[in-house]
C-alpha cells in the first residue's frame, strides 16, 4: 500500500495488523475505508461517527474486544485526519494496495488498484442519512441545475474506474472505447480521482452555506453529449450508471 510519510504511519500500521485479526475479518481494509470516509464527511449533511464506526468495522456493534476497541480509536484518528485533509484543499494523497498481478498490464509492477477504493466511497455516498442529489432538487421531469451537473460529472471519474459507467454504456447498446483509447480514459480517471474528492467536498462545504466554489474546467451538462464518444445525451448513458 502507498501511505504518506508522516506521524501517522504507525497508526496506519497498527491499523493494519488490527484489520487482520479474526475478529475483525468483516471490517474495511485501507483503501476501502478512506473511500467511504471521504464521501461519508462530504455530503449535504455528514454522516455521524455513530454510523461511520461502526460501518468501517464491519457492521453491528463496535466490538467490544481489546483488538476492535483499538482499532475503533484508531478508525477515529484516521477519520479526523481524513477530515483535517479536505478541508486543506489539497488533492488527498490515497491508500492504494497493488492490484493483482494477473489484472495489472504486463510489466506494470505495483500498479494501484482504485477499485476498492471507489467502492468505498460510493458506499459512503448510498448510505448518506441525506441524498446527495434530492438534497439538490434533482426530479425526473425537471431540467437539472448547475449544482447537479457539476456533481454528475464529478461521480463520472469513480463510475469509469468501478466499470458502472462502461456497463450502462454497453447495456444500452453504445459503443464504447477500446484498447488504447479505454486505456487513456482510465488514466485519466486515476490521475483526477484525488482533486475530484477533493472538489466533492467543497462543494459539499459551499452547499452548507461556507465559502464559494469556482470551476476550474468546463463542465459536462447531463444534456450535453456523453463524454465516452457514444452520441447520446450525457444523462442518458454514463450519468445513468
Amino acid at each position: 500500500m502507498n501511505t504518506p510519510s508522516t506521524a501517522a504511519d504507525e497508526d496506519l500500521l497498527r491499523l493494519e495488523q488490527l484489520l487482520d485479526e479474526p475478529a475483525l475479518a468483516s471490517a474495511m481494509r485501507l483503501d476501502e475505508a478512506q473511500g467511504y470516509l471521504c464521501a461519508a464527511l462530504s455530503g449535504p449533511q455528514p454522516i455521524a461517527e455513530a454510523q461511520w464506526l461502526p460501518e468501517l468495522l464491519g457492521g453491528g456493534d463496535v466490538p467490544t474486544t481489546a483488538a476492535g476497541a483499538e482499532a475503533a480509536e484508531l478508525f477515529r484518528r484516521f477519520a479526523a485526519r481524513v477530515l483535517e485533509e479536505l478541508a486543506s484543499g489539497e488533492a488527498p494523497m490515497l491508500l492504494l494496495y497493488d492490484r493483482e498481478q494477473e489484472d495489472a498490464d504486463a510489466g506494470d509492477d505495483d500498479v494501484g488498484d482504485y477499485l476498492p477504493w471507489c467502492l468505498g466511497y460510493l458506499h459512503g455516498v448510498d448510505t448518506a442519512p441525506v441524498d446527495w442529489f434530492d438534497a439538490l432538487g434533482a426530479q425526473d421531469d425537471t431540467e437539472d441545475s448547475e449544482e447537479i451537473e457539476y456533481l454528475d460529472e464529478q461521480l463520472f471519474t469513480l463510475f469509469m474506474l468501478t466499470g458502472d459507467a462502461e456497463a450502462a454504456a454497453k447495456e444500452a447498446g453504445e459503443e464504447w472505447p477500446q484498447g488504447r483509447e479505454r486505456d487513456r480514459l482510465r488514466e485519466e480517471c486515476e490521475e483526477r480521482l484525488p482533486r475530484v474528492v477533493s472538489d466533492i467536498y467543497r462543494f459539499w462545504h459551499a452547499q452548507r452555506g461556507i465559502g464559494t466554489i469556482r470551476r476550474q474546467d468546463p463542465k459536462t451538462g447531463r444534456n450535453d453529449p456523453c463524454p465516452c464518444g457514444s452520441g447520446k445525451k450525457y444523462k442518458k448513458c454514463c450519468a445513468a450508471a
